[in-house]
């Protein structure tokens, strides 16, 4: 492959925060974006060649968007599997990851039933669609975690049902078809962000432990805080995962670690990921660099660890939806281990993702350190995040 600079043109459906990352790391490589998102001047749009403003299943824009550029790819599981690949013919142009892939990924039985059949771990799982059947699944799990099959991202979609007379109202919440899986008594949360390439090379990055809270991503430890053989499992295992799936990009790949060391398929998502927005920082190439690399078939960068990593979710912290000024970013700025990253989302509400910070562990470069340092750089992140309000001083 001969490569010259300028570089492509990549179109992304989705202009969130997931794209402005990629935007950001797209710009150094010679490559354009052209994003499609339904809102006008979403986050993307500051670092993006141009936007295209349309819902993530319009036809239309989805066929504009291609007809401008010389591959396209997503940063939401929103994205029409079918539109897109009919886009993808009708001009010429690539689409990674496959859009079977998302198909598969946007139903979470699916996914589960694919995982399963392909000898991936995954935990016990079952369609219900009555409430009289999800009772009769809690009574033979004891307590389950029921999932809306399709749009729940981010924790939205997901109930706990830890006893039969809460079933009815658990199904009516999730508000459609809906798959039970069993409770874990897990260790810790762990995922691997997994990258293909051009001609089937697959690499993985380090295993991160995500931490969760209310079902959201609060923050990630990087590498994990496990035991290497857990680690190495993990990491196996994600291998054994994109193995599964088809087209060239970065998924992220969240898994269980039990109390008894196994280790279990959460869910995938065939996109950069939250769980690796440490890479910018502590690897020696990012998530959104690799996933452009990749979607275009130029050789990916390295995956190595360039220093332990903690990254904090920077959340709304108010009561309702508002203008959003962020206060007490001094301290972050003049610490010489943080990053900031804002996403620029003009409104804020209650766990809205508004931003993230890193810090990585000082004069550590390619060493894993000890979990003694990783459990100071977790104290160190949500110290400087706690710093941070949305709210009136």
């Amino acid at each position: 492959m001969s490569i010259t600079l300028p570089g492509p043109t990549l179109g992304v459906v989705g202009g969130g925060q997931l794209g402005r990352m990629l935007g950001e790391a797209a710009a150094p490589l010679g490559v354009d974006l052209v994003v499609l998102d339904p809102t006008p001047d979403c986050p993307a749009a500051p670092v993006a060649a141009d936007q295209i403003v349309g819902d993530f299943d319009d036809a239309d824009a989805i066929h504009e968007l291609a007809a401008r550029v010389d591959a396209l790819t997503f940063e939401i599981e929103l994205a029409d599997p079918a539109v897109l690949a009919a886009a993808s013919e009708e001009h010429g142009v690539p689409v990674h990851p496959d859009p079977g892939t998302l198909e598969t990924i946007q139903d979470k039985l699916v996914q589960k039933e694919a995982l399963a059949d392909a000898g991936i771990p995954v935990p016990e799982f079952v369609a219900v669609a009555t409430a009289e059947g999800l009772e009769r699944v809690v009574e033979e799990f004891g307590g389950v975690m029921l999932k809306a099959r399709e749009g729940g991202y981010d924790g939205r979609g997901n109930v706990p049902v830890e006893t039969p007379d809460e079933a009815a109202e658990a199904l009516d919440r999730v508000g459609g078809a809906a798959m039970a899986e069993e409770f874990l008594d897990f260790e810790r949360e762990i995922a691997v962000m997994g990258l293909k390439g051009a001609d089937g090379e697959t690499r993985t990055y380090p295993a991160t432990e995500t931490i969760h809270r209310e079902e959201i991503l609060r923050e990630s430890v990087s590498p994990a805080r496990a035991g290497d053989a857990v680690v190495a499992e993990a990491e196996s295992v994600a291998r054994d995962v994109l193995d599964v799936l088809d087209g060239r990009g970065v998924y992220g790949i969240e898994l269980f670690e039990t109390k008894e060391g196994e280790v279990l398929v959460n869910e995938i998502a065939p996109r950069p990921h939250n769980s690796g927005h440490w890479t910018i920082e502590g690897a020696r190439t990012s998530q959104f660099e690799n996933h452009v690399r990749a979607v275009l078939g130029w050789p990916l960068g390295p995956t190595d660890l360039v220093a332990p990593a903690v990254t904090a979710n920077v959340l709304g912290d108010v009561d309702e939806r508002e203008s959003a000024t962020l206060s007490g970013v001094e301290e972050v700025f003049s610490a010489p281990d943080a990053d900031l990253h804002w996403y620029g989302k003009d409104d804020v509400y209650p766990l809205r993702k508004m931003g993230h910070l890193t810090v990585t562990e000082q004069g550590a470069e390619g060493s894993a350190a000890d979990e003694t340092d990783r459990d100071a750089l977790l104290s160190r992140a949500r110290d400087l995040r706690d710093g941070l309000t949305f709210r009136d001083a």
